[in-house]
């Protein structure tokens, strides 16, 4: 029960944080960054937004099927989306091409959450 408040509070903060980067750069970042780096800041902001969303519904999961697979996977989804996402911002506002070599490790992650949940849902319980 405890994992799963700290888990919607982050969830949360999540979506809270994706809006407000999606505002920051629709404003303030169109006119200071190219076009490829907003796009790559949009990525960013597309893929937090969507896992705050998974996150969220592996919440409801473990709630509705008594399992921890569905809140490891939440937590996945946060790790893997501070390294994607926090990655393709770094890499937008600074330039620095190495910030996009860490992006895929995200993604990674990102997938390993889904395939988790994918596994709680054929489980015995599910």
């Amino acid at each position: 029960m405890m994992l799963s408040k700290y888990l919607i509070t982050t969830a949360a903060l999540m979506g809270f944080l994706s809006v407000a980067a999606g505002a920051f750069g629709a404003h303030a970042l169109k006119q200071k960054l190219s076009p490829e780096m907003l796009s790559v800041f949009e990525i960013g902001v597309r893929y937090q937004m969507y896992h705050t969303f998974a996150i969220f519904t592996a919440v409801w999961l473990s709630a509705q099927f008594s399992s921890d697979l569905f809140l490891y996977s939440g937590w996945l989804f946060v790790l893997g989306t501070v390294i994607f996402s926090g990655s393709l911002y770094a890499l937008a506002l600074t330039g620095i091409k190495t910030f996009g070599a860490i992006t895929p490790i995200g993604g990674l992650i990102l997938l390993a959450g889904w395939a988790i949940m994918a596994y709680g849902a054929l489980g015995k319980n599910a």
